[in-house]
């Protein structure tokens, strides 16, 4: 527990049980210190920190104050749940807020308001009808199938199949295309959410390591003729975490290799907006070349806003028959508001997202220069687009740090997360999606967490449950 605590105490001497009680309150809301935990008794956890009995009493006494902690004389103390809202005292005097580098998403983009105004006359003439689009409502339909065309690979609203995230569309291809003990080959790192849906489809995921440059094709080549995955899932544009894009050469020659096997993939496209450089470069779908094998799965959450809950998945007109008959089993469409406002999202002028990839590009080099200077020795190569920094350690230590960095205010994903197995330890996954000023804390307080780390030699344990995006 000494361990998890890190460096607790931020505020000086005469606020030291204060310190430890949202040390310990942050163990507990981040999952650190589940539910029914015993407690160590307060002399054995006084002399662990190195302070007073006293302070000890006090720090759990403000816990079970907040129902945080149970004691009963005799039966010694325990973690419970609380009935009401808990305060988080933690983090107040200069220390306002936990920083969350574990959802690499940006705010909602400037157009949403009035995206949403203009979809509102449009809802009204809805309203007369049932209100179910199980394929999508047909005008968003018609934009997506638009912009695949525009992008170099004819498509038609009957080759578009709207749903409620990329995530949500991964989940169908795999309960479509997958059975329980089929392969699904995937690079390594990749999404983590995309590990536990196909875990979830109770398939084993097979990775393909990425190396330094990108993908390793000779690795995929030799995976799909070895190991005869019945499903892929690539991302090849600003791939997650670790910022690459496939090339048109490398795309050939993946499209390639999927034909000889016969390997249909789902291709994630959620990035594919966040081009960063001065002058975007737009290379053609792998559909170009691949054809009627690949699924892609795009999504408003990355570019526009998440909370719009919109995706899609771009598909040959009889696939997405067969993924119609099984979203029945899972929902029966998409909500019509939403699809009318992002309908008008892709109509909008342009100059918003533009705007967006500028603020990026700005917080990228802001989050690039702030690691250099508080953590000189983590290494990583700046991306051309995407939404993260995929820092190598000098130790294998991410897990380690990750579960201290939560006692500094910073909850952030280890590379641990971005593998089926584990492993990994090397490196951490930075979004630059927050505000400038909270960039710059950030890796300020990841390099207390590292050097807190290094003295305290922490064992590497379970991260708890930290939600991913």
């Amino acid at each position: 527990m000494a361990q998890l605590l890190g460096r607790w105490r931020r505020h000086g001497s005469r606020q030291g049980a204060v310190d430890l009680a949202a040390g310990i309150r942050l163990l507990v809301l981040d999952g650190r210190l589940p539910a029914g935990t015993a407690l160590p008794p307060e002399r054995e956890l006084a002399t662990a920190v190195d302070v007073s009995r006293t302070m000890v009493a006090a720090a759990l006494e403000r816990l079970r104050a907040d129902g945080l902690v149970v004691s009963r004389r005799g039966a010694g103390s325990w973690v419970a749940v609380p009935d009401g809202p808990v305060t988080d005292h933690g983090l107040t005097d200069g220390d306002p807020h936990v920083i969350d580098f574990a959802r690499a998403v940006p705010s909602a983009i400037p157009g949403i308001e009035a995206a949403a105004a203009a979809a509102l006359p449009r809802l009204v003439a809805e309203l007369g009808g049932h209100g179910y689009y199980e394929q999508g409502h047909p005008d968003l339909r018609e934009r997506l199938a638009r912009r695949y065309t525009e992008r170099g690979l004819p498509t038609g609203p009957d080759e578009i199949l709207v749903t409620n995230g990329a995530h949500h569309g991964l989940a169908m291809a795999l309960r479509l295309l997958v059975g329980p003990g089929d392969r699904v080959l995937i690079e390594q790192p990749t999404y983590p959410n995309a590990i536990e849906a196909v875990r979830a489809a109770h398939a084993l995921p097979v990775p393909v390591a990425m190396t330094d440059e990108g993908w390793d094709l000779e690795g995929v080549e030799a995976t799909l003729r070895q190991a005869a995955p019945r499903l892929a899932y690539l991302i090849i544009d600003f791939h997650n975490p670790t910022g690459h894009q496939l090339d048109v050469p490398g795309r050939e020659r993946l499209a390639a290799a999927l034909r000889r096997a016969r390997t249909p993939v789902v291709v994630d496209e959620t990035q594919l907006e966040l081009d960063l450089r001065a002058e975007p470069v737009a290379l053609p779908p792998l559909g170009a070349f691949a054809g009627d094998l690949v699924l892609a799965a795009g999504s408003a959450g990355k570019s526009h806003w998440g909370g719009l809950r919109i995706g899609w998945l771009r598909a040959s007109a009889e696939v997405v028959n067969r993924l119609l008959a099984v979203r029945r089993g899972l929902d029966l469409g998409s909500p019509v508001l939403e699809q009318l406002l992002f309908a008008e999202l892709l109509d909008a002028d342009p100059a918003d997202l533009v705007e967006r990839r500028r603020e990026l590009a700005r917080r990228r080099d802001a989050l690039a220069d702030a690691v250099r200077h508080w953590c000189p020795d983590w290494t990583f190569r700046v991306p051309d687009g995407g939404l993260s920094l995929w820092c190598r350690l000098p130790e294998p230590s991410g897990t380690r740090i990750a579960a201290v960095a939560q006692n500094f205010g910073v909850r952030v994903v280890p590379g641990s997360f971005f593998a089926p197995a584990g492993g990994l330890e090397r490196w951490l996954r930075l979004p630059y999606t927050l505000p400038v000023a909270d960039l710059a804390d950030a890796a300020h307080r990841l390099s207390l967490a590292a050097v807190s780390v290094a003295e305290t030699r922490a064992s590497i344990t379970d991260n708890g449950l930290i939600p991913v995006t």
